[in-house]
């Protein structure tokens, strides 16, 4: 099973910001389990929200060039309150460096105005070829994927509103 914990891309200013929304409902095959009797998003898949919103931004800022962007690092991890169904969890990642290889970041979840989750990121990307020159075609089909992907969260309307917004503030 994959969970995709992004919903919609808000805003995407490459290489410095980006503003993700998941709404959590019943339908989410996890609440079943985590807990039934008081259903909440484990604070693990909040921290993946965050980490799948800042592996966009990397994605964004570097063209899609590398088939993996993967968490290296979570730290100073603070979980404030309880995500329950029915809520938004809205999450803002701020970049303190895009690199080639590694990418660090601050991130935090809101849902109606409180505070939910907050943390710091580092982020590694490569391509499997890196190691491997027969990953290649694995690495192209990765792309595309996410690429497609990025299309459907509304990743280009995203950017395309973007220098509107900042312009506008």
């Amino acid at each position: 099973m994959k969970f995709i914990l992004v919903d919609r891309i808000l805003t995407l200013e490459p290489p410095t910001r980006i503003v993700t929304r998941k709404a959590l409902t019943l339908a989410e095959e996890y609440l079943a389990d985590h807990f039934p009797t008081f259903p909440v998003m484990p604070g693990v898949l909040m921290l993946e929200a965050m980490v799948q919103s800042a592996a966009w931004l990397v994605r964004a800022s570097q063209d899609f060039t590398h088939s993996m962007v993967v968490l290296e690092e979570a730290k100073n991890i603070n979980y404030k309150s309880f995500m329950v169904p029915g809520r938004t969890l809205e999450v803002t990642v701020e970049a303190i460096e895009i690199g080639e290889r590694n990418s660090e970041f601050k991130a935090a979840g809101r849902s109606e105005d409180e505070e939910m989750v907050k943390a710091r990121l580092r982020l590694r990307h490569y391509n499997l070829s890196d190691a491997n020159a027969a990953m290649a075609d694995i690495d192209e089909k990765l792309i595309e994927g996410a690429k497609r992907t990025f299309e459907l969260l509304g990743g280009p309307a995203a950017l395309k509103t973007a220098p509107a917004l900042a312009h506008n503030h």
